[in-house]
């Protein structure tokens, strides 16, 4: 089975989380890296696709909001949440993931 991956988090862990799923493609169908900063997301994809040739989608969230998160894991249909923001962000996450019904 192929996964549909959302990555929320674009610091220094976020990106090797992102390349290492990009070297991963038997496992991973769909990447998208996601932060409340999009426009480090489009940097670490751009880097990710020269090195790797994996296009990895990018989108705005906040890890502090439940409702935006909800929308969206379900946009993407998600099978799996990767969690590499803040700590204090993670009950937020993972009540997003519950109410998907989607692998923290």
């Amino acid at each position: 089975m192929k996964y549909d991956v959302i990555i929320i988090g674009a610091g220094g862990v976020g990106s090797v989380v992102v390349h290492k799923c990009a070297l991963n493609s038997e496992t991973f169908n769909h990447i998208t890296l996601a932060s409340r900063t999009k426009s480090k997301c489009d940097e670490i994809a751009k880097n990710v696709k020269s090195k790797t040739g994996v296009a990895i989608a990018t989108a705005k969230v906040d890890a502090d909001s439940v409702e935006e998160l909800v929308e969206l894991i379900r946009s993407i249909d998600a099978n799996i949440v990767i969690n590499v923001a803040l700590p204090y962000q993670d009950l937020t996450i993972m009540d997003a993931c519950a109410a998907c019904k989607v692998d923290y």
